[in-house]
């Protein structure tokens, strides 16, 4: 009978340790428990899945609840999602806006709730003050410069006095779409080298890119000098295109993109794109200190850009780091 007890209490002060290691895991500081409902575009891109990644991961290592839905690229599905996000009193509702308009009921319903909302990767607009608390997420204006810059100075290394350009957007009236056409444009609308072909929608999906990129070759054929997309989805759909039309991408036609996931890396080592502009997905640990500081009643900045860089030809790719998504 004492073997028996003693047997037992063993058993339940090892228990005790299990549930207390499990308790113990998060921030150094002991973050207070949360519960962050956030709601995702979709699964469309190597980009938005490593995002999901890092948003589940950084939610486990600070030691936050998160309820995680997948909108399946549908507005309707996302304002559902904040709906019942409000109606189960989460403590932070944060998503990635699948367009920038439509979003003012439903961000009312959860202001009026007291709920904060962070907005992930993209910007929505809006002429209401005080829906949203802040927005995480890369400076696409920039990416759309940063990309602009690189072909300026391809094309004034390789001396051409002419260059056609085809653009393949996101989704229409998303915020990348939009800030990272306007960056681009505004950066090299005042060379007069440079001439616009068309622009069109690839709604940030390989499969469009792949359309696009036909119907545009079908168009313009060889009189395209410069392929400029939004994201690598839609670049590694367009480039089998090009080569199936005959052409050598990175050398008959510039190749630009913008994520820099490892994909598009590979392709870049291979010389059949020229440059890709990071955009980081890794932005996890940023929406989780802003979670907790909102929690916590703490200010936090409206607007929380990462760093990112420009890889390309005018670099050694052999010294690019595993991407990691």
């Amino acid at each position: 009978m004492r073997r028996q007890l003693k047997h037992f209490m063993v058993i339940c002060m090892a228990l005790v340790v299990v549930l207390a290691g499990g308790c113990g895991k998060g921030t150094e500081q002991g973050s207070p428990e949360l519960l962050l409902g956030f709601s995702q575009i979709g699964a469309e891109s190597a980009w938005r899945i490593g995002n999901t990644h890092d948003i589940e991961e950084q939610a486990e290592k600070y030691s936050i609840s998160l309820m995680l839905e997948n909108a399946n690229q549908k507005q309707e599905n996302q304002i559902a999602a904040i709906r019942r996000f409000i109606a189960y009193k989460v403590d932070v509702i944060a998503f990635s806006p699948i367009v920038e308009d439509g979003w003012d009921n439903v961000l009312t319903e959860a202001k009026n709730a007291g709920i904060p909302v962070i907005l992930v990767d993209r910007d929505i607009s809006t002429e209401q003050e005080g829906l949203t608390t802040c927005v995480i997420g890369a400076d696409f204006y920039k990416e759309g410069v940063m990309a602009a810059e690189y072909l300026l100075r391809k094309i004034d290394g390789l001396g051409l006095e002419h260059v056609n350009i085809v653009e393949i957007t996101g989704t229409e009236n998303s915020t990348p779409m939009r800030q990272r056409q306007a960056g681009f444009m505004d950066t090299i609308v005042e060379d007069e080298r440079i001439n616009i072909l068309e622009s069109i929608d690839g709604d940030f999906l390989k499969s469009r890119g792949a359309e696009c990129m036909r119907f545009l070759l079908e168009t313009y054929g060889e009189s395209i000098d410069v392929v400029f997309s939004h994201n690598d989805e839609m670049t590694l759909g367009a480039i089998p295109e090009i080569e199936k039309a005959g052409f050598v991408p990175g050398k008959d036609m510039i190749i630009i993109s913008i994520d820099a996931g490892q994909k598009a890396i590979d392709v870049l080592k291979e010389g059949k794109i020229n440059c890709v502009v990071e955009c980081t997905p890794k932005l996890g640990k940023e929406l989780m200190e802003t979670a907790l500081k909102l929690k916590a009643g703490k200010a936090v900045d409206p607007v929380i850009h990462p760093v990112e860089q420009v890889f390309s030809d005018e670099q050694d790719p052999a010294n690019i780091e595993p991407r990691g998504y």
